[in-house]
């Protein structure tokens, strides 16, 4: 064991009287590297619950994380493999099933079908034009801070961060207004745990009506590439592929752009070395990533792996956060590359999707930090708070001040009811479609 590694649990950690550490709940979400650094008492794995009643493993140490996820003979990704799952252990309301259950998707898939359904998304995503979506990703930041700058003050998170991913990926997707505002509904819903499977009912409805669209009216988008691609995706294919890439890209792409602002506005040093966004975006990456916690594993047959053993089926998860942050690493860090990071996973089911991501966060952050450059956190770091749950790490809200900005020469369109209060208020998320957010923003871009 390390010898800074605690010798007893965090405080308010249940696993004082139970041998599994939980990872969900206030403390967890307050400290998680207190929890990491106890699990590594344990070795380069240590029981966890997920949730109350979800039990896995979870890999802390850096090494074994990569030979984890590269070693796709041993472990597998098919969810119907999940042992505790398949015998009724797992709480069929628990609130981290949606994103561990089973779909038909890359990455719950193995062998020549992962190959075939991975190759379609990589093809795909790799037809991206950079400059679109560098103006794309511009535009949408300029409408954000439309819509908040001549306040001089603004909440980062639910006002910037949380909204401009998904905009974004409604552009580069190919989604018309009424579609998008509910593709938005459905992913806010899913990710932030409210009415999850409405939420999920909605946005594969959604989807499903745009994969219909573009079957008769293809255009020059990544649903419209997907569809075109080689491997002739069925529609329901399509679906659950579309629904992965949106839903797995807008929650973590989130947290990566309020996590980095974070970083930016609470250490001073980026702003005396000239604005180092990109550092600062992978210091986030290494420290703090959007994703702490996920790569769900399932051993293919009882095996032993980094001195445990695993019985056919286990859960095991991989610790992004806790592997980047190893005690062993910090001087291969310093000497090695700086994007070394397991924060986009690692091997075959790596995230297919980072360069992307990659630009989007710095198009975003620097152009809020070129719009408003004297933008500061508005409330004392320790005052910040975190959501909860295990596979998401990002900040509740992350209040900021500012000069307000001059009234804009464009008239923003008028302000409406968010779509999860309108969806409620009609019954349906369908009679929302049309006013909402994404409707706005393209009404904006015409006046």
């Amino acid at each position: 064991m390390d010898a800074t590694t605690p010798a007893v649990p965090p405080p308010g950690c249940p696993a004082h009287a139970d041998a599994r550490i939980p990872l969900y709940g206030p403390d967890f979400a307050a400290d998680p590297h207190a929890y990491y650094d106890y699990a590594r008492s344990y070795g380069p794995s240590a029981p966890v619950e997920l949730a109350p009643g979800v039990d896995a493993s979870l890999v802390t140490d850096y090494a074994t994380a990569l030979r984890l996820l590269q070693d796709n003979g041993t472990f597998r990704k098919d969810a119907r493999r999940w042992k505790a799952f398949n015998e009724g252990l797992i709480p069929a309301d628990s609130p981290v099933v949606p994103l561990l259950a089973y779909r038909p998707n890359a990455m719950f898939s193995d062998g020549a079908e992962h190959l075939r359904l991975r190759q379609a998304i990589t093809d795909a995503m790799a037809r991206i034009d950079t400059a679109r979506l560098a103006r794309s990703t511009e535009q949408i930041s300029d409408y954000l801070i439309s819509q908040f700058g001549s306040r001089g003050s603004a909440d980062l998170m639910a006002d910037y961060a949380k909204q401009l991913p998904l905009f974004v990926f409604n552009e580069l997707f190919g989604c018309p207004a009424d579609i998008g505002d509910r593709i938005l509904f459905g992913i806010s819903g899913m990710f932030d745990g409210v009415n999850a499977e409405r939420a999920a009912e909605v946005l594969f409805g959604a989807v499903g009506e745009l994969v219909a669209l573009k079957r008769s009216r293809p255009g020059e988008d990544v649903t419209s590439w997907l569809m075109q691609h080689e491997t002739r995706m069925t529609d329901e294919e399509m679906v659950y592929q579309l629904s992965l890439i949106l839903g797995a890209g807008a929650d973590p792409l989130r947290n990566l752009i309020g996590n980095t602002l974070h970083r930016i506005l609470i250490h001073d040093e980026y702003a005396r070395q000239g604005g180092l966004i990109d550092e600062a975006m992978e210091d986030t990456l290494w420290e703090n990533p959007p994703v702490p916690n996920l790569a769900p594993h399932y051993p293919a047959a009882d095996v032993e792996f980094a001195g445990q053993k695993f019985e056919a089926g286990e859960l095991i998860m991989v610790s992004f956060a806790a592997a980047n942050n190893s005690p062993s690493l910090a001087a291969a860090r310093q000497s090695g590359s700086n994007r070394s990071h397991l924060a986009w996973s690692a091997g075959p089911h790596a995230c297919p999707s980072k360069d992307p991501a990659r630009q989007i966060t710095m198009a975003a952050v620097e152009n809020l930090l070129n719009r408003i450059p004297d933008i500061a956190a508005a409330v004392p770091e320790d005052s910040l708070t975190w959501r909860p749950g295990p596979f998401t790490r990002g900040l509740t809200a992350l209040p900021a001040r500012f000069t307000p900005l001059p009234a804009p020469d464009r008239t923003p369109a008028p302000a409406q009811a968010p779509a999860g209060e309108r969806a409620e208020q009609s019954g349906t998320a369908r009679k929302a479609a049309g006013a909402g957010r994404w409707s706005q923003f393209l009404n904006w871009l015409t006046r």
